[in-house]
């Protein structure tokens, strides 16, 4: 059987113009090879095979070929073809330079990464094999906007066993990251008339901002020391809260709140939009059940395999109530957005009991790490006073009056890279600003945690003289 030119060699994409057919091929080449679009020791298709794909004469090609080896723009041996010779390619003098790579800091605490260099390849890897030997073919389809019904069946199993969580599968919306998520709510919200959104005093800039860009308004609630004040929700259409482990503080939502929050929607049919982003990582205390468990009518449940495994899945999903499902599944689109691949094998990783595995061995090795920090603060720095300890992966540490700019600095000429606590407050808060340190001890792989804790101590304010 005759092949086709869909089925001949490798691909090469020119337009060759000018007077003549084999001119305009030699220049077409020749511009190619001097821009760097096929770049040296590239190889090219045999004679044969471009000159079917341009519908030209063998020959034509041939002595183009011909033509650019003699000037040295491309090279033949017997065998091995014709390829692009080797020569410093030029760059169009239009094209603007190439922006310098920002240097990395030798030492990172920055909160919210887990350590990636723990990221379970080989059970990753044995997961997603078996999920693709075992995927129907639909499931490379567009496909349900909810997500792969594989995981929402997975997610609905491990989410009402480990954190108290009331649903089914169809009330679950795979999305690529809690910021995806935090947009498809602004923006069924912003359809429902809303106008403004209450919020922690203390949280992630970056929340508020896709809320105002879904053009809600954020208002703080008052904080203290048993978390975040429901008392002056009115007539919000909704509120963002953090409860089983408060960021950045680290506390948990007093009961006596929890219950004030679900009061709150069930009496103004407000939302509350519940992130339990590290809700995995608890050590010193049972674990906090999630508020959806309380009112799944009301509560918008938002988890994450960002912390658990690693953000660049981009893989979050919503607990919705069954009156937001289809209008969630509108504002996301017509069709899933997240990868196929990977939401089969999460599902796989779930139910094989994979996942179970590695959160179980991850919190014992983020507990050893918060335990060391813990202990050498103690000994180095017992003026630094830690807070919020009892789970996740990042501190607070309380620093003395006056020194947190000083501690920033000091962390700065170590090579450390640490937020202050003041980056995290809203700037309509009225609540008291604190000298602090927000510290994600979470981030730096093993072999640099010991050298990494060394420059946190380091930059640390000494002790006062007596």
């Amino acid at each position: 059987m005759a092949k086709t030119w869909a089925t001949l060699g490798v691909d090469l994409h020119l337009e060759p113009t000018g007077p003549g057919v084999r001119r305009g091929l030699t220049d077409a080449l020749r511009e190619a090879v001097r821009t760097g679009r096929l770049a040296p020791g590239t190889r090219l298709p045999s004679s044969r095979v471009l000159a079917a794909d341009l519908g030209i004469a063998r020959n034509t090609v041939a002595e183009a070929y011909t033509d650019l080896v003699a000037e040295g723009w491309l090279t033949a041996r017997q065998g091995a073809g014709t390829r692009v010779a080797q020569r410093t390619v030029v760059p169009p003098a239009e094209a603007a330079p190439r922006p310098r790579p920002r240097s990395r800091p030798a030492h990172n605490l920055i909160p919210g990464l887990p350590d990636l260099a723990t990221f379970p390849r080989a059970e990753w890897l044995k997961a997603a094999r078996r999920a693709l030997a075992t995927a129907p073919n639909q499931a490379f389809d567009y496909g349900d906007p909810r997500g792969r019904v594989e995981l929402r069946t997975a997610l609905a199993g491990y989410l009402a066993r480990a954190r108290g969580v009331r649903t089914d599968p169809e009330r679950i919306l795979v999305c690529a990251g809690i910021s995806h998520g935090l947009r498809i709510l602004g923006a069924v919200l912003r359809a429902r008339g809303a106008r403004t959104v209450a919020v922690e005093s203390y949280g992630l800039d970056v929340h508020w901002r896709l809320l105002a860009d879904a053009g809600l308004r954020t208002v703080p609630l008052p904080f203290d020391e048993r978390g975040t004040d429901p008392g002056e929700l009115t007539d919000q259409a909704a509120v963002l809260l953090t409860p089983a482990h408060q960021f950045p503080m680290g506390g948990t939502l007093h009961r006596d709140r929890r219950a004030a929050v679900v009061d709150w929607a069930r009496r103004t049919g407000g939302v509350v939009v519940e992130d339990d982003y590290d809700g995995e990582f608890r050590y010193d205390r049972q674990p906090v059940g999630a508020l959806q468990g309380l009112d799944p009518d009301h509560v918008v449940y938002a988890g994450t395999a960002s912390k658990s495994l690693a953000p660049g899945l981009r893989l979050a999903w919503l607990v919705l109530p069954p009156g937001l499902v289809e209008e969630a599944a509108r504002a996301k689109g017509g069709k899933d957005m997240c990868g196929v691949l990977d939401q089969l094998t999460l599902a796989e990783f779930i139910t094989s009991g994979a996942y179970d595995r590695h959160v179980r061995s991850a919190r014992l090795r983020y507990r050893r790490r918060r335990d060391a920090l813990v202990t050498e603060l103690a000994r180095r720095a017992p003026q630094v006073h830690a807070t919020g300890i009892a789970a996740g992966l990042h501190v607070v540490l309380r620093l003395p009056p006056g020194t947190e700019q000083a501690t920033l600095r000091a962390a700065a000429w170590q090579d450390l890279a640490v937020h202050a606590l003041n980056r995290y407050r809203h700037p309509d808060a009225s609540v008291e600003r604190l000298d602090a340190l927000v510290v994600g001890y979470g981030t730096p792989p093993d072999h640099a945690w010991a050298s990494t804790l060394d420059a946190l101590c380091t930059a640390l304010p000494e002790m006062p003289e007596p």
